[in-house]
């Protein structure tokens, strides 16, 4: 009923009931809902001691001991489970409880310090139980072998799985895959492979176990990439193409693998079994490594005649691809275009025809084709799709398309011309491609991820917002796939879509971080003890999440933002998160090294490899290789975590608290009659100590950060030096200021009389980058990758900064209302700072009267807009955009009854002017928005101007 302070009440008043001698019996019904009331307001301890207090009342009751247990189980405290999970057990001796005590051990040794010592303990409680008791589940097995594997008593192990208990293992697969890895980590490698080649037999698709078998063979780990774990890797960089040599003996070995596995081929002719066909192109490999093959090339093409029609064949083998030269890569490509008839109308031809186009795009031979050929081969992908269309008009909507890929690869190529040329038609072609292959089938989340980034470029961000939302993103996913618009949004003026995205994750983290204790209580209550672990150590690692973090300060930045024009709600705002405290602390050094990377970078387009970069807004490198730019794009996937998003995610946190800060030392600086520093040392020397780590994060000291924002003022450095920082260096400028009005010494030198202050440094300063930025922004409608962005940022955040601290001075001097004091002596206003002030809100006016008129310059009538756009699609020649836009125009629906019903209504509704059309009206919404911002500003200074005129005058 949201009466949260009602129910805590009644909850105490219970709890002082149960704690008084007038009850004669704890009811357990009680206590449990006492304490999921007490979890959900976020009093765990409250809860905890009830069940304390029960328990020391009743010392043999399960049940309460049992609610206890969990009690610690939502409090993270292992030693305290550990120790009720032993009391339970010496009640009444079920084995359960035993096995609470022991994984509740194996916690504290995965997470508490000095844990480690714990484990022999651990073991001999099982030890204890086995020999009188035995064991009687799988997970008690498990969780016994994970003790000793723990330990490295890999042979003890060994022992347990080959005895009785071994049995208790439900499938003899799992039961060999955990002697092969303990064979293995005891340096056993023949036993092991011969394990592993057991598990293959029966399972001749099991990956991982052919490359432990191959790895037992070689006597060393198999470098092949591992899936994406949040510490990103790159198929064609981390595989290892070293050469090596390999002993007689191995070699032997290899030998006999071949043979194993091309009989493990011949057992099973289906196409559903891929694992051998890879097993002997990795042998092959490891043939070639050591110079001792030439059968590598020929294990590929065989995989190809195989599989080829997969879609998912080219990605199978991509690792080994990049081990090929020109002239084999070459050859490969031939060797599958002959193997099948392109000009058939069939699933296996089809499929043949996308493997060779994914062939060439996963080795970047796309990158040296030329812009003629580059649009032949788009033209020609999406009429392949177009002809094969009735292979799909049976399928339900649901249901992957014949082909779909086509349309995704022909609009990367799209994009690729765009980028050689910089016409924007060929831009404009790939939405179109997309949006048309969504107007056939509208659940292709591929197309809606690369149209969330085209549109974000383009500047039409209400439209790849729109998409983002279809996409339906829920619960993990919004952890591991929000990278690809939150960054964008959280840079435009469109707020409130902000808010709601901003909202939605945190809602999802806090929600998950509060309950995922309650997934730990089931593990136990249902005897999943691996799960245990597992829960425990997935919360950890989202409690450490780096965007979480980011996020946190996002959304205060982001409350901040809005209320900027009015200092009561900045100030709710401010009070809501301790004045930012919090957050400092969250951005302490410990907590920045110890931070997780979660997001999925795979999904992410060519052109944008990382929320940091886009290749877009760069000129294209003419003589780049494949394997040049593919070593590029690995690099910034390597580098996210450690690179500008770190120290992002780090400044971030700082600002809320600087906000503050600046806001509570305005006071002090507008009395003459009291002396400048009247604010505590402690409190000046916190700002000075944020500041500096301010700085550091732009990668500045102090002194050279003052230097800087001095030198840009002063028309002495160039704007090329604050780069690619701008926004951060303006924010702290306008911080500087603030400090400077209430700090004991002057932070900004100034050498004579006649040397700027801090206030007119910044109203340099931001009369500067602004000036400069309008200056070179064309025109947003044919212009993408424009300042829009960065504009916005200027005004949302060091602007507003400034208009808050301008707002706290006034409500000093110019008290409104009911708090409007008498004047007097003392009183009396600092005259020179408000002649400071009001220089500054004067510039601040021109300012955005600078801006106002450029957004209103650019807000041309829709049509005109359509019509300057479709002009760079009316292309009649062979070269140039318009050749792919000619194709999505000709008309299937004249062949519906090939096409069927469905896909033949959906294309009815397509229009490419439409879309064109929406594109014109989403730029220009966010321009409106934008204007919106910049005359609610101009409103609020034109009325502290007149303030001020009042006071000065």
């Amino acid at each position: 009923m949201g009466k949260p302070d009602e129910a805590l009440s009644v909850c105490l008043e219970a709890k002082e009931l149960l704690y008084s001698n007038n009850i004669f019996h704890f009811d357990d019904l009680t206590l449990s809902t006492l304490q999921i009331v007490f979890q959900r307001l976020e009093r765990l301890d409250l809860a905890t001691s009830c069940y304390e207090y029960a328990c020391t009342k009743y010392p043999n009751n399960l049940e309460l001991m049992m609610g206890l247990f969990n009690c610690y189980v939502r409090e993270y405290s292992y030693v305290k489970q550990q120790q009720t999970a032993l009391r339970m057990y010496k009640t009444v001796g079920e084995e359960r409880f035993l096995l609470w005590a022991v994984c509740s051990i194996q916690l504290q040794a995965y997470f508490s310090s000095g844990g480690e010592k714990l484990l022999a303990f651990a073991e001999a409680l099982l030890k204890k139980h086995i020999s009188s008791h035995s064991l009687h589940e799988p997970e008690a097995l498990s969780l016994y072998v994970s003790i000793l594997e723990q330990q490295a008593k890999y042979d003890a192990a060994l022992e347990v799985l080959s005895g009785d208990l071994g049995s208790l293992m439900g499938r003899e697969e799992d039961k060999l895959r955990l002697q092969g890895r303990l064979l293995t980590q005891a340096c056993n490698y023949v036993a092991a492979s011969e394990i592993y080649q057991k598990v293959l037999e029966s399972c001749p698709d099991d990956w991982e176990s052919f490359l432990h078998y191959l790895g037992c063979l070689l006597e060393r780990d198999v470098k092949l990439p591992k899936p994406t774990t949040g510490e990103h890797t790159c198929s064609s960089c981390s595989v290892d193409s070293n050469k090596t040599s390999l002993s007689e003996e191995v070699e032997s070995r290899l030998a006999s693998a071949l043979l194993f596995v091309q009989k493990l081929q011949k057992n099973d002719s289906s196409d559903s079994v891929r694992g051998p066909h890879l097993a002997n192109i990795e042998i092959e490999r490891q043939h070639c490594l050591s110079g001792n093959s030439t059968k590598f090339m020929e294990a590929l093409v065989n995989y190809f005649h195989r599989f080829g029609h997969l879609s998912c064949s080219s990605s199978d083998v991509e690792i080994y691809l990049h081990m090929l030269s020109g002239d084999e890569i070459t050859e490969l490509l031939d060797t599958i275009s002959r193997s099948f008839d392109a000009s058939s109308v069939s699933v296996k031809a089809l499929g043949l025809t996308i493997t060779t186009f994914k062939v060439q795009e996963l080795l970047g031979t796309l990158l040296s084709k030329s812009t003629t050929d580059l649009q032949r081969i788009a033209k020609g992908m999406v009429e392949t799709f177009y002809k094969n269309l009735p292979l799909s008009r049976d399928l339900d909507p649901q249901e992957s398309m014949h082909g779909e890929e086509l349309l995704s690869m022909a609009s990367n190529i799209l994009v690729q011309l765009f980028w050689r040329t910089r016409n924007l038609g060929y831009l404009l072609e790939a939405v179109l491609v997309l949006e048309f292959g969504l107007t056939v089938r509208k659940h292709v989340w591929q197309y809606k991820i690369t149209l969330v980034h085209l549109y974000s470029y383009l500047g039409a961000l209400p439209l790849a917002h729109r998409w983002y939302v279809s996409l339906e993103v829920k619960n993990i996913l919004l952890e591991s796939v929000s990278h690809h618009i939150l960054p964008q949004m959280l840079s435009s003026p469109c707020l409130q879509q902000t808010a709601s995205l901003v909202k939605d994750y945190l809602r999802f983290m806090d929600d998950h971080l509060k309950e995922s204790a309650d997934l730990t209580c089931l593990a136990y209550r249902h005897r999943t003890y691996s799960k245990v672990i597992e829960f425990v150590q997935f919360k950890n690692r989202l409690q450490r999440s780096m965007q979480y973090l980011a996020v946190k300060s996002d959304s205060v930045i982001l409350s901040l933002k809005q209320k900027s024009e009015s200092l009561e709600e900045v100030e709710s705002v401010l009070e809501n998160v301790n004045h930012g405290g919090g957050l400092v602390d969250l951005s302490s050094e410990d907590n920045m090294k110890h931070l997780t990377f979660n997001e999925n970078l795979e999904a992410r387009p060519w052109w944008t490899p990382t929320t940091s970069v886009n290749f877009l807004s760069e000129p294209i490198d003419e003589s780049s290789t494949p394997a040049r730019f593919r070593a590029k794009v690995c690099k910034h996937k390597s580098t996210e975590k450690d690179g500008p998003k770190m120290r992002d995610a780090e400044r971030k946190c700082l600002v809320p608290r600087l906000v503050y800060l600046s806001m509570h030392g305005c006071v002090s600086s507008l009395r003459e009659t009291e002396p400048n520093g009247s604010v505590s040392d402690i409190t000046v020397g916190e700002m000075k100590t944020l500041l500096e780590k301010y700085a550091r994060t732009i990668g500045y000291s102090m002194d050279d950060a003052l230097s800087m924002i001095l030198g840009i003022s002063s028309g002495k450095k160039s704007m090329k030096d604050f780069a690619p920082d701008i926004v951060s260096w303006m924010s702290f400028a306008v911080f500087i200021n603030a400090m400077n009005l209430w700090s004991n010494e002057s932070v900004i030198p100034r050498t004579d009389p006649s040397s700027p202050s801090s206030w007119e440094i910044v109203d340099s300063l931001v009369k500067i980058c602004i000036e400069e930025h309008l200056t070179d922004a064309n025109r947003i409608l044919t212009c993408p990758g424009n300042k829009i962005p960065l504009l916005v940022q200027m005004v949302t955040e060091p602007i507003s900064w400034h208009l808050i601290i301008i707002q706290s001075c006034m409500r000093v001097v110019a008290p409104q209302g009911k708090k409007k004091k008498k004047s007097g002596p003392s009183l009396r206003p600092n005259m020179p700072q408000l002649q400071g002030i009001q220089r500054s809100v004067q510039c601040l006016i021109e300012t955005l009267r600078s801006v106002q008129k450029w957004l209103s310059d650019q807000m041309s009538p829709e049509e005109q807009g359509l019509d300057i756009l479709m002009s760079y699609l009316q292309g009649t020649g062979d070269e140039g955009p318009g050749q792919t836009f000619r194709v999505l125009e000709e008309k299937p629906a004249a062949h519906a009854s090939e096409l069927g019903d469905r896909i033949a209504q959906s294309l009815e509704a397509w229009s490419s002017t439409g879309v064109v059309r929406r594109i014109v009206g989403a730029e220009h919404e966010v321009l409106a928005e934008f204007k919106k911002m910049v005359d609610s500003k101009l409103k609020l200074l034109m009325s502290e101007s007149a303030s001020l005129s009042s006071v000065l005058h």
